[in-house]
């Protein structure tokens, strides 16, 4: 595998989430002992949110006292995490374990600095399709999916009947329109999501701009323009707030905690919080433009195991991402994290035990992966344009038209 300094500073600039190569930061490797091994491990993951207290915090020092070692974790931001991975590679101190997004598992595997699960002999044949597809190129996997999770609307049983909407009246993007008029005019707020530079906000884009009938590959077509716009409509009409501009997932689920609002798009891994809210929820589909269901993205991460010169660090790297994953294993780290199992088998167990996450496992299903169609690495090149672009149009600097012929002229993509 590749793994010249020109590949990974081209993959890093692939990966298009800092304003330069420098900002990736380093990171380092736990110490090892005269055998090879080491009594730490290092482990980075994207859940700055989670810490070692948490369910997930205990849930992966388990598996490092399991696998007889000591495990260093580290959380950081989704963005943030790819371009660290890519430098530490570089440095030749990348992580043992490391859990990434699954569109940066291609941009990753094009630096040549993740080993085949198949070499490490890490079994992913229960995993479905669509769900190991993310990470998966040439045929070959590159990680194993800890789980998997999609966008939904929760939505606000209280606000809602207040304002005389039935939320199976959803049915297209008028109706959601019209709902949240009627909410506002009752005196409350409209809906919340996350529209901030980074892939966050790509992904909760990513079902009105696919709902609409948008290509990734022609990010300046009408339909990309009428997703994009009726997010500005919404801003600028008050009916959803201007901070999604500044919103993670995390701050705009707060918002809709408090509440406030009718709608917060949001995604499965908000059950546990939803059930903590203090008020009566309801879950329904991202409608599309015209009516039926949106299609939503594969969200979720792959636990790999990076390019290590010791390569004796694999059989407990392994052990660690055994211990995350199997079949034995999936039900506690996917309760940790409120996904949704990547198996069938462990799926009809999360059902059984909580009858509210069938919606969102026929979602998981059914969802569409941002690399998919041959994009591959093309993805992080297409996103960072498309993020900017609605960022630059909910804040007025350019129109939503201007917005996408800049996205498209960025990610080098021939107009169509």
């Amino acid at each position: 595998m590749r793994n010249t300094r020109r590949t990974l500073l081209a993959a890093c600039v692939a990966v298009g989430t800092l304003a330069s190569v420098t900002a990736c930061g380093g990171g380092g490797s736990g110490s090892s002992d005269s055998t090879g091994k080491s009594a730490t491990y290092t482990f980075w993951d994207p859940y700055p949110q989670f810490d070692a207290s948490s369910n997930w915090g205990k849930r992966v020092a388990q598996c490092g006292t399991s696998a007889g070692v000591k495990i260093k974790r580290t959380g950081y931001d989704t963005t943030d995490l790819g371009n660290k991975a890519l430098l530490a590679a570089q440095q030749g101190n990348a992580p043992d374990v490391m859990l990434v997004d699954n569109p940066v598992v291609s941009t990753l595997v094009e630096a040549g600095i993740l080993n085949k699960t198949n070499d490490l002999g890490l079994d992913t044949s229960a995993i479905q399709k669509n769900i190991i597809g993310a990470g998966t190129i040439d045929g070959a996997s590159y990680g194993v999916p800890i789980g998997a999770n999609t966008l939904a609307l929760y939505y606000n049983k209280k606000i809602l009947t207040a304002a005389h909407v039935d939320p199976a009246s959803i049915k297209d993007w008028a109706s959601l329109t019209a709902a949240l008029k009627k909410v506002k005019s009752a005196g409350k707020k409209g809906i919340t999501f996350s529209a901030i530079g980074t892939e966050e906000g790509s992904f909760q884009f990513l079902p009105w701009f696919w709902g609409a009938g948008g290509d990734l590959t022609h990010l300046d077509s009408p339909k990309s323009a009428a997703a994009l716009s009726l997010w500005k409509q919404w801003v600028d009409e008050g009916l959803a707030p201007k901070d999604v501009l500044n919103n993670t997932q995390t701050t705009s689920w707060q918002e809709f905690a408090t509440g406030d609002y009718a709608f917060g798009e949001n995604g499965t891994w908000q059950l546990a919080n939803a059930e903590k809210a203090g008020f009566p929820y309801g879950v329904v589909s991202i409608p599309g433009r015209n009516g039926g269901s949106a299609p939503v993205p594969t969200g979720g991460e792959f636990v790999t195991v990076p390019v290590q010169q010791d390569t004796a660090r694999y059989d407990v790297s392994k052990k660690i991402v055994t211990c995350l994953t199997s079949s034995e294993s999936l039900l506690a780290s996917d309760t940790a994290l409120t996904y949704v199992a990547p198996t069938a088998a462990v799926q009809a167990q999360q059902v059984e035990a909580n009858p509210k996450l069938k919606p969102w496992v026929e979602a998981v299903a059914a969802a569409r992966g941002r690399t998919s169609g041959g994009l591959g690495t093309k993805y992080p090149t297409i996103s960072q344009p498309m993020w900017t672009a609605v960022q630059a149009a909910l804040s007025g600097g350019k129109s939503p038209e201007a917005a996408l012929d800049a996205a498209q002229t960025a990610a080098g993509k021939s107009k169509g």
